[in-house]
């Protein structure tokens, strides 16, 4: 795991790229700690800061192919690359490393984009070719690493986090409205999106080429959803989820370094620490968050698991001020807006782990999307059949979506719900019927705009230029879009990569193998009750995992949201709320925001409602956001704390010299 800077193109002196990717290397140190090199020529500087996991001895990069044609900076695990390898080895590549990082760069060699769909691995990477003169950039299918691009004075700027560009001369960082729009109407940002102005994404399985002038694009994964043949019984079925599952443990494992697991004590992590701990030699460290607030807070059960795997456990117990004190830092990793705090006990906890020594954990990330285990799916299906059912059966299935959520619970609830869920049986968003009732909250959110435009534009483009998509039945349509926004663009980013790498952590997630979800279309909706949500894997793994954990419910990882700064009253108030600093953001009504604001603070915290918690938080991280980079005080201006190994190749086009700095 690693973090990747560079430019090409650039119409500043090649005298000067040893100091500049240095410096823009040195805003994302924290990805990878332990080494850091660069390749220079008279065309690009690029540059890895490297998080040493697989081949610790000799998988030091850039790294470049033995003609020294190719050469690559990489961010990320490519968790086959061992079958790969010896594919490879057979066709006569000889290889020099034992790392993951050679594999990517001599299947590139080999097959060029062609290698891409053979990745099982979460990547993003930079690879360039010095006799074409072309740059490559890639991402993997689910948009487990991060890429940024961005186009500056002629030059195309990449990085694995946007702070890298702070450091090249001139760049300035500007919100975009339309794009913020979006992102507080949607929850996130969608795919391509950044927040600002001139800087895009990468999407999840896509790459861009650049050569001269010439800029090529295209999707090399696309999100299959189509069910595949069914098992001929249930038990078939459950012992190809325990196959499929097994095999995504066990290349994740693979490691020279030792591997935890994040247990929150929900069914998902809980099965990945039961594989685990199966497969690990000695005792398996296992990792959880505990909230003082006991309505998030899921110690009993994380306690229960450890006891019942035999697990080395380790906790945070975090409390309203944790939150409120770590949210500013948490947001300069998060880099662009944030619908609530869920993120920042994730930040602490990775700071933990790392403290205690371990590198690398396994989530269960990607299971309640790979298995229909989010309510909105069980939404999705009432809302589809709402006018063939009676009054009766309508509350009967509402009392099984949310059993969590306690103000929509009895009787007197379930009725409440009922006027609100009449309200979204017909589709006024073109394509996107099954997350209408979520982006309702985001309506809200909206109004701390100044000109929000159409808010959900972005989103309706985003299915309409999905081949096939309207062909999907309505559950897969909000299996899709859950994959292509909350997923990508903040569950496995904000609230994952970018809290874990922000202490040099790795998080891994087996859900999110390419076989698992093709094994999950094949049996969603087939088998059990469809509102008993995850049915297949509870039944795999009853009978290993404690029985409270296995039956009861769905409980979705959340901490506490604007109730946690009006509790805690945080010193930087006056920040949110400065006239100065909300006029010099530019994109806010500033009269909206401070009678909001004064609201929330002057209220009780039980009284804040959803839609103005997510309004809150996203308020506070945009304003944090433009303290850290729109003024640009996230620059880091200290050196590297590892000596940067440089490949220096300017003014050559045949020869090469390494040296270190």
């Amino acid at each position: 795991m690693c973090g990747i800077a560079g430019f090409y193109r650039s119409a500043l002196p090649p005298l000067e790229y040893p100091d500049l990717i240095h410096g823009m290397l040195a805003q994302i140190e924290h990805r990878g700690p332990d080494e850091a090199g660069c390749f220079l020529d008279d065309r690009l500087a690029m540059g890895t800061v490297r998080l040493s996991i697989i081949d610790l001895s000799t998988g030091s990069q850039p790294i470049g192919s033995p003609d020294g044609r190719y050469w690559l900076c990489y961010n990320g695990e490519l968790y086959n690359y061992r079958e790969l390898r010896d594919d490879l080895t057979a066709r006569g590549f000889v290889f020099r490393t034992e790392s993951d990082t050679e594999v990517v760069l001599a299947a590139w060699a080999t097959w060029g984009h062609d290698c891409l769909p053979r990745f099982n691995g979460a990547f993003a990477f930079a690879v360039y070719d010095s006799v074409s003169g072309e740059l490559h950039l890639v991402r993997d299918r689910f948009g487990k690493r991060p890429l940024f691009v961005a186009r500056h004075g002629g030059a195309w700027l990449f990085a694995s986090e946007m702070k890298a560009f702070l450091a090249y001369p001139g760049f300035r960082f500007e919100f975009d409205e339309q794009q913020l729009s979006s992102v507080f109407a949607t929850w996130t940002p969608l795919p391509g999106q950044s927040g600002y102005r001139g800087i895009e994404q990468i999407p999840m399985g896509e790459y861009l080429s650049v050569r001269g002038d010439e800029v090529r694009r295209g999707r090399w994964a696309t999100l299959d959803l189509t069910p595949g043949p069914a098992p001929r019984s249930e038990q078939e079925a459950v012992e190809l989820v325990r196959a499929e599952l097994e095999a995504a443990v066990d290349v994740r494992l693979r490691s020279d370094v030792e591997v935890g697991v994040f247990a929150s004590g929900g069914l998902d992590s809980s099965i990945i620490a039961h594989l685990a701990a199966q497969r690990t030699d000695g005792q398996l460290r296992t990792f959880s968050v505990e909230f003082e607030d006991v309505e998030f807070d899921e110690s009993a059960e994380q306690n229960e698991l450890a006891a019942r795997l035999g697990t080395r456990h380790s906790t945070v117990r975090v409390a309203d001020s944790d939150i409120v004190e770590a949210f500013p830092d948490a947001v300069r990793h998060a880099e662009v807006p944030v619908f609530r705090t869920a993120f920042v006990p994730m930040y602490l906890l990775a700071r933990h782990v790392r403290d205690e020594g371990v590198k690398v954990v396994l989530s269960g990330e990607g299971a309640d999307e790979a298995f229909l285990g989010y309510g909105i799916f069980k939404d999705t299906r009432l809302l589809a059949e709402w006018h063939t059912l009676d009054n009766d059966a309508r509350l009967s299935r509402l009392s099984r979506v949310y059993p969590y959520l306690r103000h929509l619970s009895g009787e007197d609830g379930h009725r409440r719900m009922l006027g609100l869920y009449q309200q979204f049986t017909e589709e006024s968003l073109p394509g996107l019927f099954s997350h209408q009732m979520r982006f309702q909250n985001g309506r809200f959110a909206v109004r701390l705009l100044r000109n929000a435009g159409d808010p959900f534009a972005a989103a309706r483009q985003l299915v309409a230029q999905e081949p096939g998509y309207a062909e999907l039945s309505p559950v897969h349509k909000a299996q899709w879009l859950e994959f292509r926004t909350l997923l990508s663009g903040y569950l496995l980013s904000t609230q994952g990569e970018r809290m874990t790498l922000a202490h040099g952590v790795e998080n891994r997630c087996p859900f999110l193998d390419p076989a698992v979800l093709r094994r999950a279309a094949s049996l969603n909706l087939r088998f059990g009750d469809p509102d008993d949500e995850k049915y297949l894997l509870k039944r795999a793994y009853e009978d290993v995992l404690p029985e409270r954990i296995v039956k009861k419910g769905k409980f979705p990882y959340r901490a506490p949201d604007s109730a946690a700064f009006v509790r805690s009253r945080p010193d930087y108030r006056d920040i949110l709320t400065d006239p100065g600093t909300l006029d010099d953001i530019g994109v806010l009504d500033t009269r909206f925001v401070r009678r909001f604001t004064d609201r929330v603070f002057e209220g009780p915290p039980e009284r804040i409602g959803t839609k103005e918690n997510q309004a809150f938080v996203l308020l506070a991280s945009t304003v944090w956001l433009h303290h850290w980079y729109v003024r640009g005080l996230a620059r880091r201006d200290a050196p590297l704390g590892v000596p940067l190994h440089v490949v220096d190749r300017r003014g050559s086009a045949l020869s090469a010299r390494t040296e270190s700095v």
